[in-house]
Parts: structure tokens; sequence; C-alpha cells
């Protein structure tokens, strides 16, 4: 057993991720999904489980403890086809009623203080508001039909979809934010390099999502 935030896990049945994992530090750190955590509300918990079966798929076997009742919440209510977006204040506990802590963008975190005056007086309300219509959210989830997203080709749907999404950002909106000038003098250069890149992040989560099933039996 090993112990994270006041929470015991079984470490022969679970593995555990929390910041320091590969998975999880591309999230703090790259700069693009601050989009997605501050616009439409894209959370990543600060500890996940991932069960010990081969037979399942990645987000399948992926569990979300909550650390105020103990819950074991499967990741699909926090898929696309469930709840995977607006949840600007953290994951919530359809069981205890409280926020999942989760990890923060540090792009996202550089954002937040630079507008601080701004939107620190509105906060409380909006966070009462958003509490106030998580219950209905989680009233007819869909835990048994959730596709798994880079199956077939879709992989390369995501990819591409990906990579158009990185090269905007790194285009048009990081300059901004860096207060620079924005320049397409290297696109012919950055296209192919985020279109083979977006492909390759397909792959490569095709590959972590891929399920092993057994064999069929012979007759």
């Amino acid at each position: 057993m090993v112990k994270h935030a006041n929470m015991e896990y079984d470490k022969t049945k679970y593995k555990i991720w929390t910041w320091k994992h590969p998975a999880m530090l591309h999230w703090l750190i790259n700069p693009g999904l601050a989009i997605n955590e501050l616009l439409i509300g894209q959370r990543i918990p600060k500890i996940i489980l991932i069960e010990k079966d081969a037979s399942k798929s990645l987000q399948e076997k992926t569990i979300i403890p909550c650390p105020h009742c103990g819950t074991l919440h499967s990741g699909l209510k926090w898929s696309i086809n469930n709840n995977a977006f607006k949840n600007w204040f953290g994951l919530y506990c359809d069981n205890c009623g409280k926020i999942i802590p989760c990890l923060t963008n540090l792009t996202s975190w550089l954002l937040l203080g630079v507008t601080f005056p701004i939107w620190v007086w509105f906060k409380d309300k909006w966070k009462k508001n958003w509490l106030d219509i998580q219950p209905s959210r989680y009233e007819n989830l869909d835990l048994e039909n959730v596709p798994n997203p880079f199956d077939g080709y879709g992989w390369i749907k995501k990819g591409l979809y990906w990579s158009l999404f990185m090269f905007v950002f790194m285009t048009f909106l990081y300059p901004i934010i860096k207060g620079e000038s924005i320049t397409l003098k290297h696109a012919h250069i950055d296209i192919p390099v985020w279109i083979i890149g977006g492909l390759l992040f397909g792959y490569i989560m095709k590959l972590v999502n891929a399920t092993n099933k057994p064999n069929a039996q012979m007759n």
C-alpha cells in the first residue's frame, strides 16, 4: 500500500500517476494546454490511478480518487462524451459534493496572475453558480458506451486537430502573450512540423489507449 493525500492505494492493483508522471508533467508545462484549462475547462486531477488490467483501454482503467470522501470514480465520467469540459474549478465529486483537486498549467498560473485584478471580484459568485449546476451534469452519464476516439483512423483525426490547435496557438496567441509581433515568416516550416508532430501524437495516443484483448478460443 502507498499513501497519497491521506489516502492509501494498493500498488499491486493500481499504477499511481502524480505530477511527476510524464503525461502529467506535459500538462503542466505545455503552454497550449492553458487554453484547455481556462477556456473550455478541461482539467487533470492531481492523483490518477491506473488499473493494471491490460484488457482495458487507458480511459477504461483510469480511476479518479476523491480525497474528501474516498470514492474511486471511473475516469469515464470525464470522457469527451460525458463531462470532459466546463470543469474550471476542478472535478466535481458527485458522491460528497466537494471538488477533487487538479493540476494547474504553468501558463494558466501566469495568465491568472496577470488578470487577477479583473476576475478576483467575481470568483466566488462564479464558483457558487458553477457548483449549483454540477449535480445535474452527473445525472445521466453513460459509462458503458464510451468509444475510444483513437480507434481505427481516429488517431489521424485527433492528431491533425492537435497540430492545428498548436499551430494556431504558437503562431498567433503565444506571441501576443509574450508581447511580440505575429509573423508567418517560418510558416512553411512550422506547418509540416506541426502536422508530423500531430500525427506522432495521435499515433502514440492510439498505442497508449489500445487494449490487449485475449485471443478468441479455437473450437
